[in-house]
């Protein structure tokens, strides 16, 4: 059987090359790929990935395998180069792609609930507007005009008394400055007092801090923070030399590693050296956030997705194997 599946038929010819030369070294060195994982510090899934075709290699990993294959750095980084502008343009015609198909789908659902999409009904020439209610309490629609009925002529008023008239001015007048006295006293005291210390909590909160922006984050990391949660390091570009091995304990014959990457405002959790159907799990101990969870396959490593956290000391990682051995990093050692 051959050692490499052939690669995805949709590939861009560029990215299809790099991938095939980053194979033609790996033969070349004699390594296998958990080797090179271990040599590069990307697990062997991603190597896996990036020698499949399914995903572009960071930066970091080229320039780690160059060393590994004693390659020249130069040459390898600018294929990657090109590559990368290939991957960019293809991601960007599949965005294009999903976009032209979420707002097909949008302009027909409205059509269904009467909007302005396909189908969707208009008033015809001479219609006006919608029915309107009649004086008598029924409705009048375009095709009965509604006439409402001539309201009986009421009688005469008797004329006021003299002077009756201005004491009625005078005493509305007086019981508006009063009510009006009344509320201002009511606001001027709950501004001295209740709303002190709901003012003073407010000016005490610490004002959250906003994560980066697109723009403000290195090229090839396409997150940060609660917007990372959930998803895989190694796609969104959080991993390589962007992460760094913040604690780390032994589980059984299992290594358990909490990865943190302060640049995305992440952490995960890794695992390696253990048994198909092992667990891992990367959780906060300063916030309620879900816990994220992993399991080993037949690679006998595993990392889970990623999980927003305000630093590595607020991350554990905790591993239960299936010989029931369980065990966690010490968070914040």
């Amino acid at each position: 059987m051959p050692r490499w599946k052939a690669l995805p038929e949709e590939l861009d010819p560029q990215v299809r090359e790099f991938a095939t030369q980053l194979r033609r070294l790996v033969d070349k060195s004699g390594l296998s790929i958990a080797a090179v994982a271990d040599r590069t510090g990307y697990s062997k899934t991603s190597w896996e990935r990036y020698l499949n075709g399914r995903l572009l290699a960071p930066k970091g990993a080229i320039v780690a395998l160059a060393e590994v294959t004693g390659t020249n750095p130069l040459h390898l980084t600018t294929m990657w180069e090109l590559s990368e502008r290939a991957w960019s343009r293809s991601e960007m015609r599949h965005d294009m792609t999903m976009e032209a198909i979420r707002i097909t789908q949008a302009r027909d659902a409205l059509g269904e609930f009467g909007g302005d999409g396909p189908g969707a009904s208009r008033p015809g020439p001479g219609t006006g507007p919608g029915p309107r209610p009649a004086a008598s309490g029924g409705w009048h629609g375009p095709e009965s005009p509604a006439t409402p009925p001539r309201p009986p002529a009421a009688s005469p008023a008797p004329p006021a008394a003299p002077g009756r008239g201005r004491r009625r001015t005078a005493i509305f007048v007086t019981a508006l400055v009063g009510a009006l006295l009344v509320i201002a006293g009511a606001v001027l005291l709950t501004d001295l007092g209740g709303g002190g210390d709901d003012t003073a909590k407010v000016a005490e909160s610490p004002p959250a801090k906003p994560s980066p922006t697109a723009s403000e984050l290195p090229a090839g990391v396409k997150c940060a923070g609660d917007d990372c949660t959930g998803e895989d390091p190694e796609l969104m570009g959080c991993g390589g030399e962007f992460a760094e091995t913040a604690t780390t304990t032994k589980v059984g014959t299992a290594v358990v590693e909490v990865r943190y990457s302060e640049t995305c405002g992440v952490a995960w959790a890794r695992i390696t050296e253990a048994a198909p159907g092992d667990t891992v799990e990367i959780s906060s101990t300063q916030t309620d956030a879900q816990p994220q969870t992993g399991t080993v396959n037949a690679d006998k490593d595993a990392y889970t997705p990623m999980l927003a956290v305000p630093s590595a000391a607020a991350a554990e990682a905790c591993a239960t194997l299936t010989t029931g051995v369980e065990g966690c990093t010490t968070a914040g050692g």
